[in-house]
């Protein structure tokens, strides 16, 4: 049971990649990006769609803090996103939550507001979902998202990810429960879509 586990190669977490496409870049986050990245900390509807309650004041020092660490992180990957038309940094994806034993991670994505509509979440989730099976080696990449954001639900679907289930009652917003939506996307279907796509 256990000789699989050790048999498969530890991802390189600490190789922080940057990932080319169409309309976005993805490259290591650094504390430089945090003004870019504040709105979405300031965004009271960033904050329902993702289900971060408000713990209090921001801190902008302790968000500094964080950012500043990212590289050195042998455990998950944080990738700026940035706009190729306009150089700037509009969000950031996330493989994080690694399960070693069962080769598989979770992801999230968060753009700042005014961002939406145009593409760049979803091309943004295909490049580091592609970045997980090709090069870290990754079985399973999963994630949950609520009821009330089925814009991003959408995307997800066209960056392959399929639905397994529902976490009912997930979330209590303003008095309010919500369902979460369990989704993955496995190795194989990722290298049969590439496949299909002639890539």
């Amino acid at each position: 049971m256990a000789d699989h586990a050790s048999s498969a190669p530890r991802p390189d977490f600490l190789d922080k990649p940057t990932l080319s496409g169409d309309r976005v870049l993805l490259r290591p986050v650094t504390v430089d990006d945090v003004p870019a990245l504040m709105p979405m900390f300031q965004d009271a509807e960033t904050s329902r769609l993702t289900g971060s309650h408000d713990d209090g004041e921001l801190d902008e020092a302790r968000i500094r803090t964080w950012y500043d660490t990212r590289g050195a992180q042998d455990d998950r990957l944080d990738l700026a996103v940035v706009e190729r038309t306009t150089g700037n940094v509009v969000g950031e994806v996330v493989l994080n939550e690694w399960d070693p034993d069962n080769e598989s991670c979770n992801f999230r994505i968060c753009l700042v507001p005014g961002s939406y509509g145009r593409g760049l979440g979803t091309e943004a989730t295909r490049l580091i979902v592609g970045h997980g099976f090709q090069k870290l080696g990754l079985h399973r990449i999963s994630l949950e998202v609520y009821a009330f954001n089925p814009r991003a639900r959408r995307a997800y679907e066209k960056a392959g990810f399929v639905t397994e289930g529902v976490l009912r009652d997930a979330l209590l917003w303003d008095s309010t429960w919500v369902d979460a939506t369990v989704m993955s996307i496995l190795a194989p279907e990722w290298f049969q879509s590439q496949q299909a796509d002639g890539a």
